[in-house]
């Protein structure tokens, strides 16, 4: 008001929806989204105004919001996890038990040895039974093979965002492979591999690389979903069908 700036021009400059501008003017928290949402539409109206975004994200934490440990703990690929992580070496094994294990290994070389052995001389006894015979001479040709190997139908994604922006990454069964947080600018996220992905996206301050194909996100004033399959690739989900990590 004291910058005597319209909310039709800051809806327009921040993609905001109007109700929730003032939503967020009049501190009435549930008529948003919810808490990842009212964070970042915070920062993004606070940055609009040239106000310190950093500050009432941490007022609207301390006043509303207790710590959560999921929403902290960043993410980070598998292989750092263990980094930094005391290891016991284990312990070499004992001399008879190296014996017993080759005397074992042994037994079963010379086992396929004569299976082997046996098969072959099986099949040069029936060649011959079968050109005495005048059957054929010639050997069987294997038959074609009637349906070729299915392509694999795993689907590689990653995330690379470009600013601030909610997610919520579910694999197959369910699984949550980001369960709803806010990532940052260059927070690039570790590749993940399913055949099928649902994802949830606060804003468009994202590129998802598909496939080793990246694709924007076009604008969106609301959140947006998507279900990736490498059937039907990057179809868009509807409000309801929006998967939540809750």
């Amino acid at each position: 008001m004291r910058a005597r700036i319209d909310v039709s021009e800051i809806e327009a400059k921040t993609k905001i929806r109007a109700k929730y501008l003032r939503a967020l003017e009049n501190e009435e928290w549930s008529l948003l989204p919810g808490p990842t949402f009212v964070k970042s539409f915070l920062r993004t109206y606070a940055q609009a105004l040239g106000l310190d975004g950093k500050a009432l994200v941490e007022e609207y934490r301390l006043d509303h919001e207790s710590p959560s440990e999921a929403m902290l703990e960043p993410i980070v690929a598998p292989s750092q996890r263990n980094r930094g992580r005391g290891r016991t070496p284990a312990s070499a094994p004992s001399r008879g038990y190296t014996i017993a294990v080759g005397v074992i290994v042994l037994v079963i070389v010379v086992l396929v040895v004569l299976l082997a052995t046996s098969g072959s001389s099986n099949k040069s006894s029936t060649s011959i039974a079968r050109t005495s015979s005048g059957r054929s001479a010639a050997p069987k040709a294997p038959a074609a093979v009637k349906h070729a190997a299915a392509p694999s139908d795993l689907v590689s994604l990653s995330l690379a965002p470009t600013a601030a922006v909610y997610v919520c990454l579910i694999g197959e069964n369910g699984r949550k492979l980001i369960p709803g947080v806010e990532l940052q600018a260059g927070q690039r996220t570790a590749t993940y591999h399913a055949r099928h992905f649902e994802i949830t996206l606060g804003n468009n301050s994202v590129t998802l690389d598909i496939d080793g194909s990246v694709r924007p996100v076009p604008a969106s004033a609301e959140p947006i979903g998507y279900s990736i399959t490498k059937a039907h690739g990057r179809r868009t989900l509807s409000a309801a069908q929006l998967p939540t990590c809750k």
